[in-house]
Parts: C-alpha cells; sequence; structure tokens
C-alpha cells in the first residue's frame, strides 16, 4: 500500500483498492497514459497534487463530509444513490446539476465523476488536506489521495 493510501486508511477507517485489484487497474493504466500524455504537452500533473490535477476518492470524501459512503453502488443500490444524491445537494446547495441530477441518481459512476469534481474543487480552494511534511516525498513518488477536511 501507497503512503497515501494508509493515511485514507487512518482517517477514514477506508481501505483503498490496491492498483492490482482489477477494477482499479484498468483505470490505473489508462490514467498512466494520459498522465505521460499530458507531461508531453508540458501540463504539471505532479503526482502530489501539486500541479493542476489531483487524485480523488469519492468514497472517502463522502465519509469526510458524513454523508453515505456506501451501499450506492450497483442497480440493486438505487434508493441509497437517490438519497445520496439529495444529501449532496443538501450540503452543497449551490451545486447547478446542470440537468444530470437524474441521471447521477441511476448511475453511481456518473455520481462518482460529480464528487470528484466536488473533491477537486475543494481541493482548489484549499479545503483539502495535503501531504504532511513526513509524506511529502512519497507522496512526490507514489501520489496522494486528497480528502476534505473534516
Amino acid at each position: 500500500m501507497r503512503a497515501t493510501d494508509l493515511e485514507v486508511h487512518r482517517r477514514t477507517g477506508i481501505t483503498p483498492l490496491s492498483v492490482a485489484t482489477d477494477r482499479i487497474a484498468r483505470a490505473a493504466m489508462r490514467w498512466a497514459g494520459i498522465e505521460a500524455r499530458l507531461r508531453d504537452e508540458g501540463v504539471e500533473v505532479a503526482r502530489d497534487g501539486s500541479g493542476v490535477i489531483c487524485e480523488v476518492y469519492p468514497a472517502a470524501a463522502l465519509k469526510c463530509w458524513s454523508l453515505r459512503h456506501n451501499g450506492y453502488k450497483g442497480l440493486k443500490n438505487a434508493a441509497q444513490l437517490s438519497v445520496l444524491v439529495s444529501a449532496v445537494s443538501e450540503r452543497f446547495p449551490w451545486l447547478d446539476w446542470n440537468g444530470n441530477e437524474g441521471l447521477c441518481s441511476r448511475d453511481d459512476n456518473a455520481f462518482d465523476v460529480v464528487v470528484a469534481a466536488l473533491i477537486a474543487r475543494e481541493a482548489e480552494l484549499g479545503r483539502c488536506e495535503p501531504p504532511p511534511q513526513h509524506l511529502q516525498e512519497a507522496a512526490r513518488r507514489e501520489g496522494w489521495i486528497w480528502l476534505p477536511r473534516h
């Protein structure tokens, strides 16, 4: 596990999936290709999030916001997802779903995209935890999952 994975677990009790896990491995491989192309184009994609891109974990962020963070994935949990979309709307009353609230109430992947964007916004506004001093070197090398401050 990476230093950031251990820190996410310490802060939230949630253990991030290993990049060796099949559900996340494909995304990690895709990201590696995107990261390389962005670097070639001169985009600062520091793995520790100090550039223009940050790594996020929707379920852990939801827990930091004291919202339901599990049991909303898949068709069998559609009712819970719908309730969670409403809870996010209450937590962020300024959020404009741009006509996609219904989609996010039916599709957990679409919902996670919105949560990822919310986390990125919070990071940009300085409302997420950066790597602590003693983990900065590891974060530069391994990456850092940005979580909202409680």
